[in-house]
C-alpha cells in the first residue's frame, strides 16, 4: 500500500507573495479598464507616455522604453505604431547614430497622459483602498508603504 504524504506547508513568504501577485493582477486589470473606457488608451500606452512625459528632452530610443515598459523589442514597436496612429507619439532617427530611432512625445500625447493620469490615480487608489478593506493584511503592507490613508 503506498504511503500518503501530505502537501507540504506552504512558507508565509510564498503565501503573502501570491497575495501581492493577486493584488497586483486585480489592481491592474481594474486600471487597464479604466483607461481603456474613458481615455482609449491601454495600460501600456498610459506607461510609455508617462515615460515619454518624464523625459527631458520628451523622448527615449526604443530600447530604452521597451526596457522602462518591461516589454521585448518587438511589443514595443507594435506599441510605438499605436501611439503613432493616435497622434500621441512619432517614430524619428537619432542624429549621431542613423540606427538608433526614437520614440517623441507629442502634444497631443502629453495632454492624453495628463488627463488619463488623473483616471489612473484615482482607480489606483481606490482599489488600493477596497484591497485593503478586504485583507488586513493587505492594509497593514499597504499603509507601511504610504499607498493607503
Amino acid at each position: 500500500m503506498p504511503a500518503t504524504t501530505t502537501p507540504a506547508p506552504v512558507p508565509d513568504v510564498t503565501a503573502a507573495w501570491q497575495r501581492v501577485l493577486l493584488l497586483h493582477a486585480r489592481v491592474e486589470s481594474r486600471l487597464a479598464t479604466a483607461l481603456q473606457r474613458r481615455h482609449g488608451i491601454g495600460l501600456s500606452e498610459f506607461r510609455a507616455l508617462g515615460h515619454l512625459a518624464a523625459s527631458p528632452t520628451s523622448e527615449l530610443r526604443m530600447q530604452e522604453l521597451a526596457d522602462k515598459v518591461g516589454l521585448n523589442q518587438s511589443s514595443v514597436t507594435r506599441l510605438v505604431a499605436r501611439l503613432n496612429a493616435a497622434g500621441f507619439a512619432y517614430r524619428d532617427l537619432c542624429p549621431d547614430d542613423r540606427r538608433g530611432v526614437y520614440t517623441v512625445l507629442t502634444e497631443t500625447g502629453r495632454a492624453r497622459h495628463a488627463e488619463a493620469g488623473r483616471t489612473y490615480e484615482e482607480t489606483l487608489q481606490a482599489a488600493l483602498e477596497e484591497a485593503a478593506q478586504a485583507d488586513p493584511r493587505l492594509a497593514a503592507a499597504l499603509s507601511a508603504l504610504g499607498a493607503t490613508p
